[in-house]
C-alpha cells in the first residue's frame, strides 16, 4: 500500500517516475515497422496526406492495450480496426452540419464510454476509436465526394488490418506466448515482495515506509498471478485440455500463491522475533537467505521469459546451511543454560527455529520450481508433475451483454455515470471549437476525451501528466520544426520518437506523452506545412482540454470516494472475516481439512485489501475538502492488512498442527472476535457507532497462562529429553505460534474498533 506524498513538488516529480521494468523494445520496433511502412509509402507516392489517414489508423489500432492470449487479442485488434474505419465513415457523414455533428458527437462518446463495463479491452478498444472520430470529425472527414469518402475508408481499413496482420502473423508462431510472459511477469514480481521481506529482517527504522512498500509489492503479486491464471484459463480451456506445457505453467502459477503465503507469514515471525534480543544472533543469516531466494526468483523469471534452463541455486543453498548451522549453535547455546533460562527466552528460541523452518520450506519451493522451469525448457516431464492434483482455475460467472447494461443503465452505476459526463464534455469542447473555429481546435476535445477519468483522483492525475508532457514534448516539438526542414529527415525524427515512446509507454504515462506530442507535431508537419505555430496550438489547447476535464470531473454529478468508502471497507472486512472463520475452524476441527476453501477465501480476501487500497488511493487524491479526515483511513488499511497476515501466518501453521492438544479457550476467543468484526462490518453498513469492545484480554490472558505452563513444563524435561519428540514439545511447537498470532489479531481487532469509531463519528 503506498500513501502518495502530497507536496506539490513531490507530487508532480512523482509523476514523471519510470515504473519497474524493462522497456518494451519489441513494442517499440514493432510501432516503428507499422508506421514505417505507411509513411514510408506516402511520401514515395507524394500522397503523404492520403497516407496519414491509413498511418493513423494503423497507430492506433497498434495501441490497443490487451495483455491476453492470441484470440483475445485477435478478437481486440480486428475489432479496433472495424471501429476506426466505422467511426471515420460516420464522422464524414456528419461533419458538413454542425447541427447533426453536436447530437452525434454525443451519441457516439456516450456508447463509447459504456463500453468499459465490458473490461479493460473494451474500454480500450473504445478510447481509440473515439479518437478516431474526432479527429476524422475535425480534420480529415468529408462527405463532398463519395469517392474520396470511400478511398478514406478504404486507407483506414488498411491501415488497421495492416497493423493486425503483422502483430497477429507474429504471435501466431508461439500462442502460447502471453502465458509464459505473465508467469515471468509474476515471478519477477514476487522477487521484489521477497526482497522487501529481506529488508525486513533489518528492522527498519521507517517502518511505515517499508511496510506501505511491502503491502503495495503484495498487491502487485496478487494482480500477476489474477492475470496470469485468466490468461492460462483463456489457452487452456477446459475444452480443449491442458498440455505438459500447460500443466507446467499451471504448477509455476500456483506456487506463487504458495510461496506468497509463506513470505506473510516469515514477515509476521520477523516482526514477533525483531522484538527480542536474541533475533540480532541469526539476523545476517536470516537476511542472506532471503536476499538469495529473492535472486533466484529473479533468475527464474528470466529463465522462464528466455525459455532457458533453471540456473544454478548453490549461493542459496549454501546461505540456508549457514543459517542453520547458527541457529543450532545458538540453541546449544540457550538450552546448556537450563537452570537459569527464562521461559520468554525459550519461546524466542522456538519463534526462530520457526522461521528457520519456514526459510528451509521457502527454499524447497524454489528448487521445486527450478526443476519445473528446466523442464519446461526441455518438454519433460518428472513424476511429481504428473501426480499433482492438477486444475485449472475456476472461471467466474459472466454476465450477458444485455444483463450488463441493463444493470448499470442508473445513476446509481459509476460507469453510466461517467459515460454520460464524458459524452457530456466532449461534446461541450467541440461545439466549442466549432463555434469561435478554433484553429486545431479537437486537440482540446482530444485532450478532454483522454484526461477524464470515472473518478476526480484519476483525472486529476492523467490532466497533470497529460499537460505537463505535453508543455515539454511541445518545446521538443517547436525546436524539431525549427532546426530539421528536410521532409525525410523530419519522417525519421518522427519514427524515433514513435519507437521510443512505445517502448516506455507501460513504464510512465508522462514521458509517453513528452515523446508523444513532438512525434504528433512532426507528423502534422509531414501532412501538411503546419510549422512552428503548431506546437503552441498543441499546447494551449491541452491547457483548455485538461481545464474542461477537471471541470467535468467536478462539477458533473461526481460521486466522492468518501461516500463510497465504508461500502469498500465492509466488503474487504466481510471477506477477511471468512477468511478467518476458516481457518480457525481447521484449528478446532482438524479433521476436517479444507485446504481448497482456505485457498479460495484468501484470494478473495487478498483482492479485497487491493480494492480497498485502491479506494484509498482515490480518496487520498480528491480535492482536501472533500477527501475529510484520512488518518483514520490510513491505519485502518495498514490494520485490516496486518489483521490479512496474522491469519494467513495462522494457515500457514496449520500444515503443522495435529489437534491432539486443544486450549478450550481458544474457541471462545475465536467466536468473540468473529462477533467484533461481524460488528465492525454492520456499523460501517449502517453507518453507526460499532458496539462496545467485550473482554478479549480475558482469554488471551488465560492462554497466556496455560502457554507458560507448557514452556515450564518443557524446560524441565530438557535436561533428559533435549532432542526427543516429546508430548509436551510437541504441545509447545503447536500452541506457541497459534498464542501469539492470537495476541496479534487481538491487538489488531482493538485498533480497527477504535479507527472505526472515529470515522463514524
Amino acid at each position: 500500500m503506498s500513501f502518495t506524498d502530497k507536496r506539490p513538488l513531490s507530487w508532480l516529480l512523482q509523476q514523471f517516475q519510470l515504473q519497474p521494468g524493462k522497456p518494451a523494445i519489441a513494442s517499440g520496433l514493432r510501432s516503428l515497422f507499422i508506421l514505417g511502412v505507411p509513411i514510408g509509402i506516402g511520401i514515395i507516392t507524394n500522397h503523404a496526406a492520403e497516407s496519414a489517414i491509413a498511418t493513423m489508423a494503423a497507430w492506433f489500432v497498434g495501441m490497443v492495450n490487451v495483455d491476453g492470449a492470441y484470440r483475445q487479442r485477435a478478437i481486440a485488434m480486428i475489432a479496433a480496426t472495424i471501429g476506426v474505419t466505422v467511426m471515420f465513415l460516420i464522422a464524414s457523414l456528419v461533419s458538413s452540419h454542425i447541427w447533426l455533428a453536436v447530437p452525434t458527437t454525443f451519441l457516439v462518446i456516450f456508447i463509447t464510454g459504456l463500453a468499459s463495463l465490458y473490461g479493460n479491452v473494451a474500454a480500450s478498444v473504445s478510447l481509440i476509436t473515439s479518437i478516431m472520430f474526432v479527429i476524422a470529425l475535425a480534420r480529415f472527414a468529408s462527405f463532398s465526394n463519395l469517392s474520396t469518402l470511400i478511398q478514406h475508408c478504404g486507407l483506414c481499413l488498411a491501415g488497421g488490418t495492416w497493423t493486425t496482420v503483422l502483430s497477429l502473423g507474429l504471435w501466431a508462431v508461439r500462442p502460447d506466448v502471453p502465458a509464459i510472459q505473465t508467469v515471468a511477469n509474476s515471478y519477477l514480481s514476487l522477487s521484489n515482495f521477497v526482497d522487501l521481506a529481506s529488508q525486513r529482517a533489518l528492522n527498519p527504522k521507517n517502518h511505515q515506509e517499508w511496510e506501505q512498500r511491502f503491502l503495495q509489492a503484495q498487491d502487485t503479486v496478487i494482480q500477476n498471478l489474477t492475470s496470469a491464471r485468466s490468461v492460462w484459463t483463456t489457452i487452456w480451456t477446459r475444452q480443449r485440455g491442458a498440455t505438459l506445457r500447460g500443466n507446467q505453467l499451471l504448477v509455476l502459477i500456483e506456487d506463487i500463491n504458495q510461496i506468497v503465503n509463506s513470505v506473510i507469514a516469515l514477515s509476521e515471525l520477523l516482526a514477533i522475533a525483531s522484538e527480542h534480543q536474541l533475533f540480532s544472533r541469526l539476523q545476517p543469516e536470516i537476511q542472506q537467505v532471503l536476499e538469495q531466494s529473492a535472486i533466484a526468483l529473479q533468475m527464474l523469471s528470466q529463465a522462464i521469459a528466455k525459455g532457458k534452463k533453471s540456473p544454478h541455486l548453490g549461493d542459496l543453498d549454501r546461505s540456508l546451511e549457514a543459517l542453520e548451522h547458527q541457529r543450532q549453535v545458538l540453541r546449544s547455546q540457550v538450552l546448556n543454560q537450563t537452570i537459569n533460562a527464562q521461559t520468554d527466552e525459550y519461546s524466542d528460541l522456538l519463534n526462530l527455529g520457526k522461521i528457520t523452518a519456514s526459510l528451509t520450506k521457502l527454499v524447497e519451493q524454489i528448487h521445486t520450481d527450478a526443476e519445473i522451469v528446466t523442464d519446461l525448457s526441455q518438454g519433460k516431464q518428472r513424476n511429481s508433475i504428473a501426480q499433482r492434483d492438477i486444475s485449472p482455475p475456476a472461471q467466474p460467472e459472466r454476465s450477458t451483454i444485455i444483463d450488463t447494461l441493463r444493470n448499470n443503465f442508473t445513476f446509481d452505476s459509476v460507469l453510466f455515470r461517467h459515460a454520460l459526463r464524458l459524452a457530456l464534455i466532449t461534446t461541450l469542447a467541440e461545439l466549442l471549437a466549432s463555434v469561435f473555429q478554433l484553429p486545431r481546435g479537437y486537440w482540446i476535445t482530444l485532450t478532454a476525451l483522454v484526461a477524464l477519468k470515472p473518478n476526480f483522483g484519476g483525472t486529476s492525475q492523467t490532466t497533470v501528466q497529460r499537460v505537463v508532457g505535453t508543455i515539454l514534448g511541445g518545446i521538443i516539438g517547436i525546436a524539431l520544426v525549427l532546426l530539421v526542414k528536410n521532409q525525410l529527415a523530419i519522417a525519421v525524427c518522427f519514427l524515433l520518437l514513435v519507437f521510443v515512446a512505445m517502448s516506455v509507454r507501460s513504464l510512465s504515462y508522462s514521458i509517453f506523452t513528452i515523446l508523444l506530442t513532438p512525434a504528433i507535431i512532426l507528423l502534422l508537419n509531414i501532412i501538411s506545412a503546419g510549422g512552428w505555430q503548431v506546437g503552441v496550438l498543441r499546447i494551449f489547447d491541452s491547457f483548455a482540454g485538461g481545464a474542461l476535464a477537471l471541470l467535468g470531473s467536478y462539477l458533473l454529478f461526481p460521486r466522492w470516494e468518501r461516500q463510497q468508502l465504508p461500502a469498500q471497507l465492509e466488503k474487504t472486512i466481510r471477506a477477511n472475516l471468512a477468511y478467518f472463520q476458516q481457518v480457525i475452524a481447521n484449528y478446532l476441527h482438524p479433521e476436517h481439512n479444507a485446504i481448497a476453501d482456505i485457498n479460495t477465501l484468501r484470494h478473495q480476501a487478498a483482492l479485497e485489501n487491493a480494492n480497498a487500497n485502491a479506494a484509498a488511493q482515490r480518496l487520498f487524491s480528491e480535492p482536501r475538502h472533500i477527501q475529510g479526515e484520512i488518518e483514520p483511513v490510513m491505519t485502518l488499511m495498514i490494520y485490516i492488512r496486518g489483521f490479512f497476515s496474522s491469519v494467513t501466518t495462522l494457515a500457514e501453521h496449520l500444515r503443522e498442527f495435529s489437534g491432539e492438544y486443544q486450549f478450550p479457550e481458544v474457541k471462545r476467543l475465536a467466536d468473540t472476535i468473529v462477533q467484533v468484526l461481524e460488528n465492525l462490518a454492520d456499523a460501517l453498513g449502517q453507518g453507526q457507532p460499532p458496539q462496545p469492545l467485550p473482554a478479549l484480554d480475558s482469554y488471551l490472558e488465560a492462554i497466556h497462562a496455560q502457554i507458560e505452563r507448557l514452556h515450564t513444563a518443557r524446560l524441565s524435561e530438557i535436561a533428559t529429553n533435549s532432542n526427543t519428540l516429546t508430548p509436551t514439545l510437541q504441545a509447545v511447537r503447536e500452541q506457541t505460534p497459534l498464542s501469539t498470532e492470537l495476541d496479534r489479531i487481538v491487538n489488531e481487532i482493538k485498533v480497527l474498533h477504535c479507527v472505526i469509531a472515529r470515522l463514524q463519528e
